[in-house]
């Protein structure tokens, strides 16, 4: 007995001392760690927070970041049932605790004391609200310590309700929703008032893992996470059984929230956001900042539409790569077995009935549609999760026909889909080649696979149609003042967010070659200049290879005017021509245009387009042409403002504008409702025009003929291919509108067709639309610009009283010579001949 008196009376030191040491640790830790904890009184005036909102120049909204899917819910307005099922899944003990669960506490430290560090979760709601309101997420032990005491605190001086309240509205769950509010929008599609008690168990479900219980993309787990928080708050006495039993076998019924801004520009959008970001920091997503942006709302339009149309008809080109996903079961049931549980072993393990509940709940989720037999609640979920890309509609096949496909998409509508729109399908072999044209439908796609269909053009019905497996860029600027007008940086943003107009360096391969020329211009030599056309033998250093650049069509013809060598796109005179004006010479040139240094190699094969540059850095040197010479800046944003109404102008962007007609004395020039500086001029008028001419040669004698539908006198433009066809361009030009766009893939192999063939389509549609309906605007020739007759073999002027020749513009300073006569000129007036003089006119 004695022995038993002893062990209780140590046993009572023990814990006494063990909890006076916690008292002590947690004391020291308090009056350590106070002087650096956040005031936890700025909670009680939190503020609803403000989204960054970005719009185009005519006031259309681009983009919404930060608070656009978060809706405020007050504490009196969350549905006790929320309440219920948030406490089961997540704290309850909620009510009891004041604001620590020591359970947990122990847990932490016993992790911590085995591992070094804290794994677990175990935190209550009130720390996560510390959390998530006042401290970083790095998981460390100091800021578990911090957490607690922040935990503390808040106890005393909010109420339960309160925080209750800012943990609804704060936590993220999933699609792209914080707070309970929006996730209601998100996942239902109705106000939180609205959903029924399986439906607010599915979202309380979610903050254990947002993305992995998603019950749009992945309806099975989610299934099994809500019923087990079903069991959780019916073992809790918050929910009687027969509530349990009618929520547990209710069919789980997802209704996805679309909102759509009123353009499509999402590339502009992000990088206005990554702007607002480094100039505002994490304020900008709260602040209520309005971003106005230098896009035309039917610019952009036509842009997005031009490349999105062009990648397609490319991709039609190459053949049929098959269905995304193949042998979907039509059934949520079927589903449901095949369905993985890794990550769901707690709520299976709590009780059997967890799964089977789910089970019989997957079962009552059947739905069916008119015209479909059967079961298709699956189908219906696979299509609701899988995004749209750009006009690309997922869809699931039913069944073949023949010569007709039937499918259901994601509106619930089954649509026919008629050989027209199947025969193109032919199925896909290499870049360059492709098998045989299918003879039905069912060689095509089968039941239950995941396709992808798009209306086609003219209400022709509908097509099939795949993901390209190419990607493009397109980018147009005001070349006045450089402003951006559209801008697409690929095919889909859901698909890739890749800025390819921004981001992606490519070689622009003859792209670059007006720029060489330009150079060549202001440096002395004209469009009638003679550069052989004839082989370069360049030796290797080192362990490279000798160098013996080609010209597309592997032939060489001469003497061959400048004119020419750009219009046909010769390598081998670009070659020459850089090397008469001098690699530095020329990168001197380059540099002033505004390309940077770094980025132009030193060695001959700039001149066949081998930097590395992006969409928009060319469409930068397109637009000084078109400017008649100026150097600009492309930018992007007009103004910012702060305030409900945009009464407080933060920012306002002036940058230098091009003048053709200021006094080279004036500084400024007003353009519309605002005067800029003007900028600085990297290239005579003169040389300007006449390149400018050259490149109108391309479109009508040249690898841009296809531009000649336009019907249009004043653009110009070039195409680009680069080595083994990995990279096609076209980019061009009227007085007003500049335009580059590139096509390849991200994986840079062969796209297996020329800038011609990928790239003039698109600019072609887009310049089409944008300058439908506006006046021609071409340059008038600088005063100094003359025109005379040459001998289009040499170069040389012809004489007032020679015959034939061919008309070429120059500076009035920077004539010819004539053409030596090889005959006396009294014999020729005695003969009769009115020939040019030169031998071949004579004999």
């Amino acid at each position: 007995m004695t022995f038993i008196k002893r062990l209780v009376f140590h046993l009572f030191f023990l814990l006494l001392a063990i909890t006076a040491g916690i008292a002590l640790s947690v004391a020291g830790a308090a009056l350590y760690f106070a002087p650096s904890l956040p005031d936890v009184h700025q909670l009680q005036d939190y503020q609803l927070e403000m989204p960054l909102r970005v719009y185009t120049t005519d006031d259309k909204l681009i983009g919404e970041f930060g608070a656009q899917r978060r809706q405020m819910v007050k504490g009196d307005e969350i549905p006790q049932d929320f309440i219920n099922a948030l406490l089961a899944a997540e704290d309850a003990g909620f009510y009891q605790h004041p604001g620590v669960d020591p359970r947990g506490l122990v847990r932490a430290a016993l992790e911590l004391g085995t591992s070094g560090r804290i794994r677990s979760g175990g935190s209550t709601i009130t720390m996560q609200v510390a959390r998530n309101y006042l401290l970083t997420l790095d998981q460390t032990f100091t800021r578990k310590i911090r957490e607690i005491l922040l935990s503390l605190q808040m106890e005393q001086i909010l109420s339960k309700q309160q925080i209750l309240e800012l943990y609804v509205n704060k936590i993220y769950l999933g699609q792209g929703a914080y707070g309970v509010g929006a996730a209601a929008e998100a996942y239902f599609d109705k106000p939180l008032d609205e959903l029924s008690l399986p439906e607010l168990a599915t979202i309380a479900g979610l903050p254990k893992a947002p993305s992995s219980l998603n019950p749009i993309s992945s309806p099975q787990r989610s299934l099994i996470r809500r019923n087990w928080v079903l069991l959780r708050m019916q073992q809790l006495g918050l929910i009687d059984q027969s509530a349990y039993q009618d929520a547990v076998q209710a069919p789980i019924e997802t209704r996805r929230h679309h909102t759509q801004p009123d353009v499509q520009a999402p590339w502009v959008a992000e990088m206005a956001r990554q702007y607002a970001l480094e100039r505002f920091g994490e304020e900008a997503y709260t602040g209520n900042y309005r971003i106005v942006t230098t896009l035309d709302s039917e610019m952009q339009e036509a842009a997005r539409n031009a490349l999105i149309n062009g990648l397609v008809d490319y991709d039609t080109r190459h053949g049929w790569r098959g269905a995304e996903e193949s042998d979907i079961p039509a059934s949520l049931s079927e589903a449901q077995d095949r369905t993985d549980r890794a990550g769901l072993e707690e709520e299976l393990s709590e009780s059997p009935e967890v799964e089977s509940t789910a089970r019989e709940a997957a079962a009552r989720s059947k739905t069916t549609v008119a015209g479909i037999d059967g079961d298709v609640s699956n189908w219906q979920r696979v299509l609701d999760a899988t995004p749209r890309l750009g006009p690309l509609q997922p869809a699931i096949v039913i069944d073949t026909d023949g010569r007709t496909m039937r499918v259901l998409d994601d509106n619930d509508e089954v649509i026919t889909i008629e050989w027209p729109g199947l025969e193109w399908a032919a199925r896909y072999l290499s870049p360059r080649g492709r098998a045989a044209a299918p003879g039905s439908a069912g060689q095509i796609a089968g039941r239950g696979d995941l396709v992808r269909i798009m209306e086609r053009t003219r209400g022709e019905g509908w097509r099939l149609a795949q993901m390209p497996q190419a990607e493009g860029a397109l980018v147009s600027l005001d070349p006045q003042t450089g402003a951006l007008r559209a801008l697409q940086g690929g095919f889909s943003f859901a698909n890739s967010k890749f800025n390819r107009v921004t981001q992606a360096r490519r070689q622009p391969g003859s792209n670059f070659k007006p720029f060489i020329y330009l150079a060549a211009l202001e440096n002395g030599m004209t469009p009638a200049t003679i550069v052989n056309d004839a082989p370069i033998v360049q030796a290797g250093i080192g362990n490279q290879d000798t160098w013996r650049p080609e010209n597309s069509e592997r032939s060489f013809g001469g003497p061959t005017r400048l004119r020419v060598g750009l219009y046909r796109s010769l390598n081998l005179v670009t070659i020459r021509t850089l090397q008469s004006v001098g690699l530095d010479n020329t990168i001197d040139f380059l540099v002033n245009m505004g390309f940077e240094r770094n980025r132009l190699p030193h060695g001959l094969s700039l001149a066949l387009g081998t930097a590395e540059l992006t969409p928009l850095e060319i469409a930068r040197g397109y637009a000084e042409i078109a400017n008649g010479g100026f150097r600009i800046k492309p930018w992007f944003i007009e103004s910012v403002t702060k305030g409900e109404d945009g009464p407080n102008l933060l920012e306002e962007t002036n940058p230098p504008a091009a003048c053709r007609e200021c006094d080279p004395m004036d500084a400024t020039v007003t353009i519309g409702d605002r005067t800029y500086p003007i900028a600085e001029r990297v290239a005579s008028p003169e040389s300007v025009y006449m390149l400018r001419t050259m490149m109108r040669d391309v479109i009508e004698r040249g690898t841009g003929r296809g531009a000649l539908s336009l019907n249009r006198g004043d653009i110009a433009g070039k195409t680009g291919t680069t080595n083994d066809q990995r990279d096609a361009w076209f980019s061009g030009f009227n007085s007003n509108v500049a335009t580059s766009v590139w096509v390849g893939k991200d994986t840079n192999e062969t796209i297996a067709e020329y800038g011609a063939q990928a790239a003039l389509p698109i600019w072609k549609d887009y310049m089409g639309t944008v300058l439908q309906g506006t006046p021609e605007a071409a340059p008038t020739p600088p005063d100094d610009i003359v025109t005379v007759r040459i001998d289009p073999d040499t170069g040389k002027r012809l004489h007032d009283e020679d015959g034939g020749g061919i008309t070429e513009i120059f500076r009035k300073d920077n004539l010819p010579p004539y053409q030596q006569r090889s005959i006396r000129p009294e014999l020729e007036s005695e003969s009769g001949s009115q020939g040019t003089g030169s031998y071949d006119a004579i004999f």
